[in-house]
């Protein structure tokens, strides 16, 4: 995903946000569902973890443009972010697990017991996001709050 976004110098803050950060958005959406229709493994969603992350904390340097609606919306992508955490947190330990346990008669257990609950994760990410994130409608929710008329920020904390 590109990460540069051409910011208008001669514009403010709000005015940038709202030109820009709905496409910010909509690329997102389109990445995900992208990635999403390959059936990726829990070990390949590592991206998306990132991009969500990364997506966030774009949003949150926005606050002050936007009103308690962004909150809302930021609270969906900190919840996608735990899961795919969550997610990736097991796929980092089973592969600890197998390089540094080969000799324990536990490792097949533990090995098994960690790539089920990443599946487990990877399962109720992609239910959020299909039935919650993704809901027919939402991506025009998220980039029509976006594209709303920001506030300028009155001060940045």
């Amino acid at each position: 995903m590109a990460h540069h976004i051409q910011w208008a110098e001669r514009s403010g803050p709000a005015v940038n946000a709202r030109r820009k950060l709905p496409q910010v958005i909509t690329r997102y959406f389109a990445y995900v569902r992208k990635l999403l229709a390959k059936d990726p493994a829990p070990a390949k969603l590592h991206s998306l973890r990132l991009e969500t992350k990364r997506l966030r904390y774009t949003l949150e340097l926005f606050r002050p443009c936007y009103g308690p609606g962004l909150e809302t919306r930021l609270a969906e992508l900190r919840e996608l972010q735990q899961l795919l955490g969550e997610m990736n947190d097991c796929a980092a330990t089973a592969q600890h697990v197998s390089k540094n346990m080969k000799k324990s008669p536990q490792r097949k257990r533990i090995e098994k017991f960690l790539s089920d609950r990443a599946e487990r994760k990877a399962r109720d990410f992609r239910k959020q996001w299909t039935e919650v994130f993704d809901a027919p409608g939402r991506e025009r929710w998220w980039a029509g709050y976006l594209a709303r008329e920001a506030r300028a920020p009155s001060r940045i904390k």
